[in-house]
């Protein structure tokens, strides 16, 4: 087409059309390079800041770019769509190939951003100027720029509610890359008379759509084999969840492990050693723990320990995402190993975000259990927080006590003793006879390495008032029981920030501890 010819009604409504479904794929491409890095790579907020950074300042080099295209302005706009439906369908397969197989993740990751960003960066100027003959400069800004927005919203609706829980990543790559072939397509029939090349043009769409149908069809295949390359066990179980995140569940015999986003929450021959210590140290300082609340622990196994004292009338089970509890309530291999803690009927299952929780929630609970992840993103450190834990402590009862799962001692340091000044500092400074005491603990779980714990309460708490309940016990006995409160030189206590919302220090010290270690 010429340029200066002005587009006829069909066409205007076509590239308007366009503009609405290239929104969606684009927003999309960029949540999958954001997800699957977070997937992958963990640190959500610096994985999506870092993405969102690249492809917004590619964006604008392809903008500044489409000034050199001047001629055959709707052929340059097909061939644009084939490419990005070509790159769009690969990226992700090529990226998980890359962490897999090659380790070499971060440098392809920015190469696939900044071209996909850059070739998004393009179509939006080059619909304006094919557009331009027919509406006022104000007018086609107006109406490209809704279609825009409006299609963006809509990808960031679909991408959590709908493609990724039932898609999976690679597959709602595979389909959004056959949207942007698709409005190539639309192009090549709206344009068809000023197409000089359209068989050829055609039969390359045509083969295209076919490789990514191959892919679609393949991708779960693809994603199975490239994880057994970074598990050590048989993968039984994957699922993608609206929460962001990936669960997996691998075997070995009888052994079981469970990961999320890549990253180990249990091993099923060691995850005792962990449960028994978080649990009966708490249990045997209180008297009498009718009402008792975990946050996390979606698995069953808190609710496990829990359920052999008699006297805990009601526990109430807080965790985010109702795929995970919803797995451990069914799954034959996992109900055996919370012995159906999650299906008993003292047991109540509530999927809401802790804080919420706390918020909207009346009640005070004799004892309090923390199981959540580890703080690695400020989402997670937020619940490590003085302000969270204050909320907490306005639902423990006058004499409860509460345990908080607090990451290593030994590896990441700095972070554990932060945990423990943080729990300490809350209500301290404004009413002294409500201070928070704490005592810190440890114990070795193989899976894990040396783990950390802090209780808190109102009430002093020493360790030779711990009277543990004498049942079947894997691990803990009351002879040991003194040697959880002793720490070594490596883990001793160190001078800390406390954790803010404003500031997050116990991120930098979580990062950094871990670092130490293994990069």
């Amino acid at each position: 087409m010429n340029s200066t010819l002005a587009p006829h009604k069909h066409q205007q409504l076509a590239l308007l059309f366009s503009t609405f479904v290239i929104a969606i794929c684009g927003l999309i491409y960029e949540l999958l390079a954001g997800t699957l890095s977070s997937y992958l790579l963990g640190d959500s907020v610096y994985q999506f800041s870092l993405v969102i950074g690249l492809f917004m300042s590619s964006m604008g080099a392809g903008a500044w770019w489409s000034r050199f295209i001047e001629r055959e302005l709707p052929l340059q706009f097909i061939r644009l769509q084939l490419l990005i439906g070509l790159l769009g369908g690969l990226s992700a397969p090529l990226l998980f190939f890359a962490f897999a197989v090659l380790d070499n993740y971060t440098p392809l990751l920015f190469v696939l951003v900044f071209l996909q960003g850059a070739m998004l960066g393009i179509e939006i100027p080059l619909i304006i100027r094919i557009l331009k003959e027919h509406f006022s400069l104000k007018v086609n800004v107006s109406n490209v720029f809704t279609a825009d927005y409006i299609g963006a919203l809509l990808a960031a609706l679909l991408f959590p509610l709908v493609l990724v829980p039932q898609l999976g990543l690679l597959q709602t790559g595979f389909l959004t890359a056959s949207l942007n072939v698709g409005v190539g397509l639309l192009a090549l029939y709206v344009f068809r008379a000023e197409m000089p090349r359209l068989r050829p043009m055609l039969l390359l769409a045509a083969g295209l759509l076919v490789l990514l149908a191959v892919g679609f069809a393949v991708s779960e295949r693809f994603t199975t084999h490239l994880e057994n390359k970074l598990y050590q066990d048989e993968i039984i179980f994957t699922q993608d969840t609206p929460f962001q995140q990936r669960l997996i569940l691998t075997r070995r015999g009888e052994r079981i492990r469970f990961y999320i986003n890549g990253a180990l929450q249990f091993d099923s021959f060691d995850e005792y050693r962990y449960h028994e210590t978080l649990i009966h140290p708490l249990m045997g300082l209180v008297r009498n723990p009718e009402n008792v609340l975990i946050l996390g622990g979606g698995d069953g196994l808190a609710a496990r320990e829990l359920l052999r004292y008699p006297a805990a009338k009601h526990i109430t089970l807080v965790d985010l995402d109702p795929a995970v509890t919803q797995l451990f309530k069914t799954n034959p291999l996992l109900r055996p190993l919370n012995k159906d803690s999650l299906n008993d009927a003292r047991v109540q299952v509530v999927n809401q975000d802790a804080w919420k929780f706390l918020e909207a929630s009346q009640q005070l609970y004799d004892a309090v259990f923390i199981d959540l992840p580890d703080p690695n993103n400020a989402s997670l450190s937020r619940l490590y927080s003085v302000p969270f834990y204050t909320l907490v402590k306005q639902h423990l009862a006058q004499d409860g006590v509460m345990t908080v799962q607090a990451t290593s001692p030994l590896y990441s340091r700095k972070a554990f003793w932060c945990i423990d000044a943080t729990l300490q500092q809350v209500g301290g400074e404004l009413v002294a006879q409500d201070h928070w005491v704490t005592l810190p603990y440890h114990v070795h779980v193989p899976s894990f390495g040396e783990w950390g714990f802090v209780m808190a309460s109102r009430q002093p708490l020493r360790p030779p008032q711990i009277q543990l309940a004498g049942l079947d016990y894997r691990f803990l006995n009351a002879p040991m029981l003194p040697q959880l409160f002793e720490f070594p030189s490596d883990m001793g206590k160190v001078a800390v920030e406390t954790n803010q919302l404003a500031t997050h220090p116990l991120l930098g010290y979580y990062d950094a501890g871990w670092d130490e270690w293994y990069q």
